[in-house]
């Protein structure tokens, strides 16, 4: 157990149970036949590879305010018509419209060689190739300084960010290094940072300021590196430059055009990258519903963003989840047309931007978070679900022991219950609804190499999903969505708030959502 947490059962199931689960369940606790149809449809006729696959290969990568996001939801929308399931999208605000070309960069002094690299989400690009020399900032005494070094930047690429002395992961550092070696290296790791940090200090700006200055100032291009700390892994995120392209390149690519810049060995580039504004563009939710019988006005909720960071295709962030949502409700419209309570499913935009589009479902439909029973959101990769935090919800774990009891323990046995866990307010859209007072839940999965490899990389594709969790994850997800709408009790929203020392606190502030891309990010 970790803290607080309460196991359910063993957490190890066997090594043939954890890699591939039978087509019947042999272990069904109790006898029931709603249970035994999703499990059925779930495992017999599952749809998660061909959605997955639809997905992150045909359209691809998710950006907010992109053609790409678009395409998607018609996308969903078209699926959950397919299956007679009401589906509807709701407009929150605007964002920056913006469609990605391609990007091409090649080292062409003092040799040649095509580097890995693209541009970062919402960059400018260029109307034809443009040539420019390398330089880095340097280690400037004052703002002064830096303010009279500024025009030396004009026509150049400039290096962004602080450089690593090596891109080997550190689990193959501490597998093949010497003691002295290891060492070695993270001394020279503390030694660039310090000395990046002494440059931005000094010149007065952090490194959004100075991406923001070096386009002022007339840069031919950016260049930003951020390492995954993996094999030839890095992390793509946006960017507010709007007229100047900045372009993330490789651990190693990047190293070396640093290298090369500082030892003053004339490092020149070309760079051919292609993108477009398309100005503020509406974005939306989608939300789809099986109508309760009885209490049509009470709620369980299924949430996952569909936006992306679009380095990759989204696939582990968060097309798993997606994905894993939408099966979960194809097999609950033929296992449970009529649930007892409305069963919604909220496939948000946003989410990269701030939870943006979560926040203004619960900004704007009070009604329906104030009838939530639970939600249960999914956004951290293509790992079997193994934990559910009660966020400091102090009666919530009783319930989702006893749903959990009726489950299947091929599903059951590896779900660990943190009770009662802590409230947070950040990480995925639960949160959002966390703020408003409503039950809202994480499904939180094994890493899979997530946090490594996948999350918000270039290597976020089709190959990473595990279909056998995701499907696994998908009937979990209907069992505990069917089990919560039948509940003839309500889910109390009694709270024992604490903070990292246990200490009993009050929440912390939830801001309001960006509806528009020009409003002030909240700091």
């Amino acid at each position: 157990m970790r803290g607080r947490g309460v196991a359910l059962a063993a957490l190890v199931v066997g090594s043939c149970a954890a890699l591939s689960l039978p087509v019947r369940a042999q272990t069904f606790p109790v006898d029931d036949p709603v249970l035994e149809r999703i499990w059925a449809l779930g495992m017999d006729s599952s749809r998660v590879e061909e959605l997955a696959q639809a997905l992150t290969d045909s359209i691809g990568p998710r950006l907010t305010g992109s053609p790409q996001l678009r395409a998607a939801q018609r996308w969903i929308l078209s699926r959950y018509e397919a299956w007679g399931i009401a589906a509807r999208e709701e407009r929150y605000g605007t964002w920056k419209g913006w469609r990605r070309g391609y990007t091409h960069v090649d080292l062409i002094a003092p040799r040649v060689r095509t580097l890995e690299g693209t541009m970062m989400a919402f960059s400018a690009g260029t109307k034809r190739p443009v040539e420019g020399d390398v330089i880095v900032l340097p280690l400037l005494e004052t703002g002064e300084a830096f303010e009279r070094w500024l025009p030396a930047a004009r026509g150049k690429f400039v290096l962004t960010a602080a450089p690593e002395p090596s891109c080997r992961p550190d689990d193959a550092d501490t597998r093949w290094a010497t003691p002295a070696v290891r060492a070695r290296l993270q001394r020279q790791r503390d030694s660039i940072a310090e000395s990046w940090s002494a440059r931005l200090l000094l010149a007065g700006v952090d490194n959004a300021g100075l991406q923001r200055r070096l386009e002022a100032a007339g840069a031919a291009g950016i260049l930003w590196a951020r390492w995954s700390r993996g094999w030839g892994v890095d992390r793509l995120f946006g960017t507010d430059v709007q007229r100047v392209p900045v372009v993330q390149l490789s651990c190693e690519d990047y190293g070396l055009v640093f290298r090369l810049a500082e030892r003053g060995q004339g490092p020149r580039l070309r760079l051919d990258a292609r993108s477009q504004s398309l100005g503020e563009v509406p974005v939306f939710n989608v939300l789809a519903e099986l109508r309760g019988r009885e209490k049509p006005d009470e709620y369980v909720m299924l949430s996952a963003h569909l936006d992306t960071w679009d380095g990759a295709s989204g696939a582990t962030d968060n097309a798993t989840g997606t994905v894993m949502m939408m099966e979960a409700m194809r097999v609950l419209k033929a296992a449970l047309p009529s649930p007892r309570r409305t069963i919604l499913v909220g496939h948000w935009a946003g989410e990269e931007q701030g939870l943006n589009g979560s926040r203004a479902f619960v900004q704007d439909h009070p009604d329906v978070v104030g009838g939530v029973q639970v939600l249960l959101n999914q956004d951290n990769g293509t790992g079997r679900v193994t934990r559910i935090a009660m966020h400091g919800f102090t009666e919530a774990g009783g319930f989702f022991a006893r749903w959990l009891a009726r489950i299947p323990v091929e599903l059951s046995s590896q779900i660990e219950l943190d009770n009662p866990g802590r409230p947070t307010t950040g990480g995925s859209d639960h949160s959002a609804f966390l703020c408003a007072g409503a039950p809202a839940f994480r499904l939180s999965a094994e890493d899979h190499d997530y946090n490594v490899y996948t999350w918000h990389t270039t290597r976020d594709t089709y190959d990473k999903v595990v279909p056998e969790n995701v499907r696994q994850n998908a009937v979990l997800t209907a069992m505990l969505a069917y089990l919560a709408s039948e509940d003839p009790e309500r889910v109390p929203r009694d709270q024992r708030l604490m903070t990292a020392n246990g200490d009993s606190a009050a929440w912390p502030t939830c801001r309001a959502p960006r509806r528009s891309s020009s409003e002030p990010r909240a700091r």
